[in-house]
């Protein structure tokens, strides 16, 4: 998703590591961790904010109209427009500041509240709130075992990407066919896909770590990267399990 390039591809950085104490390449890896889990917590409290804010006021008005219970043209709005800022983040990251990456992953954290707020009109609170403990419990121990793994788990990622291509085709001829049987499939395989990808990312985020180290422009804005990528992996691992477990109102 990103336009940087993978360490894992492309080596390990040696100039920006040789001469640095283990130690202190070590402090380091955890504090450039701790800004991406910032960011990335940060924008999922963003993201429920937002979506509390519109479901509880009449904001709800501006995502579905109260007299015919369609969606609006703000929520469409909402629902595409995110796409383009990672598209603009991805694309234009090399050629942008940190200051305007960030700006742009709090405006995509909080179109992602807006089209949340429906999720209120479909779903019961408890259920929202069960997936959601449920997410972040499941988050935490994948993306502990990305970040402690010995094993490389970057033979992985294309077939985790192509899961979600293969994964959003079922979902489109789904809409046709209205299969309660494969709708139940495709919520149980997403979950397991961004699950996957929750621990990739995690040791891909880690490894791009030592290629960047010492550049301090370089490593906010893979910092922002990194905690996009983590948090697309926890919104969608969110959705799917809600749409598996989720309580219809």
């Amino acid at each position: 998703m990103a336009n940087w390039q993978d360490p894992q591809t492309t080596g390990v950085n040696t100039a920006a590591t040789v001469g640095v104490p283990h130690a202190a390449r070590d402090a380091g890896l955890r504090s450039y961790m701790l800004s991406v889990y910032n960011y990335m917590a940060s924008g999922v409290l963003l993201t429920g904010i937002v979506a509390l804010l519109f479901a509880n006021s009449s904001l709800i008005n501006y995502i579905v109209d109260p007299a015919t219970g369609r969606a609006t043209l703000f929520f469409w709005v909402a629902l595409f427009a995110p796409l383009g800022l990672v598209m603009w983040l991805s694309w234009g990251i090399n050629r942008m500041s940190a200051s305007t990456a960030q700006m742009i992953f709090w405006g995509y954290a909080a179109l992602i509240g807006v089209q949340f707020s429906s999720l209120f009109l479909v779903y019961t609170g408890a259920s929202i709130a069960q997936a959601f403990f449920a997410t972040s419990a499941a988050f935490f121990g994948l993306s502990l075992y990305g970040y402690t793994t010995k094993r490389d788990l970057s033979g992985m990622g294309t077939f985790l990407i192509m899961g979600v291509v293969g994964l959003f085709v079922a979902m489109l001829i789904n809409l046709f066919l209205r299969s309660t049987a494969m709708n139940l499939a495709i919520s149980a395989i997403g979950v397991l896909i961004f699950a996957g990808l929750t621990a990739y990312d995690t040791q891909k985020i880690k490894s791009i770590y030592f290629s960047v180290a010492g550049h301090g422009e370089a490593m906010a804005k893979t910092a922002v990267m990194g905690a996009l990528n983590l948090y697309i992996d926890f919104i969608n691992m969110f959705l799917f399990l809600l749409r598996f477990m989720g309580n219809r109102r």
